[in-house]
């Protein structure tokens, strides 16, 4: 059977943000999945193999939960950890601890700070603080390296040099523990890499699913 593609995104966002990606990608049959932090609804899970296309926290959800016939993963701006440990040179969870106790009061006023510190629009709907919250909770207790080690998924990732939001120092460990992971680097984007340079994921996304025919 072909190919699918499922896109999953990160924290924050909803299904939209991959209108222009997905919009280059006519070739493969789409599903979006949807965390419904806006009201969105996740989808129904495509038959046959699959190719996860995830953004940021993304990586994460589709991680703990893989769907069957994963085939492996392109991993834009993602990560099997996000907060520091003594053996991970991650994000400070008190970053997101702050984020975890204002959000359940003020999610409207924690969604415009994120956003506004990786430059994209807050997408439209009703936040729902309860699963914005219990996402940043996993965002920043979780750890699946040890999952991502076990799976032996084929996985390609993507960074963007000049990621705010991610330590250059995660962007170069995240899946670590998978042999022969494949890594690529945009010189000039940040962490909206789906969006700021569409076309050059779109033909790395193309390369990769090539060699999982």
């Amino acid at each position: 059977m072909p190919l699918s593609l499922l896109f999953c995104h990160g924290w924050g966002f909803d299904a939209a943000m991959w209108d222009p990606l997905a919009a280059l990608l006519p070739e493969f049959a789409q599903v979006r999945d949807d965390a419904g932090y806006f009201g969105g609804s996740a989808a129904a899970l495509p038959s046959g193999p699959v190719l996860a296309v995830t953004h940021s926290f993304g990586t994460m959800r589709l991680l703990a939960a893989p769907p069957p016939g994963l085939a492996g993963m392109v991993a834009i701006n993602g990560f099997d950890r996000f907060t520091a440990a003594p053996d991970f040179p991650g994000v400070p969870a008190r970053v997101v601890d702050r984020m975890v106790s204002a959000v359940a009061q003020e999610p409207e006023t924690v969604l415009a700070d994120f956003h506004a510190r990786v430059g994209s629009a807050v997408p439209a709907g009703e936040p729902l603080a309860e699963r914005l919250q219990a996402g940043l909770v996993t965002l920043r207790d979780g750890d699946l390296r040890a999952v991502v080690g076990q799976v032996r998924l084929p996985i390609l990732s993507l960074q963007g040099a000049r990621d705010t939001l991610l330590p250059m120092g995660l962007r170069e460990t995240v899946f670590a523990a998978v042999p022969g992971v494949m890594r690529r680097t945009h010189p000039e984007a940040g962490h909206l890499l789906p969006s700021e340079d569409p076309a050059w994921c779109a033909d790395a996304i193309r390369s990769f699913a090539a060699t999982l025919a």
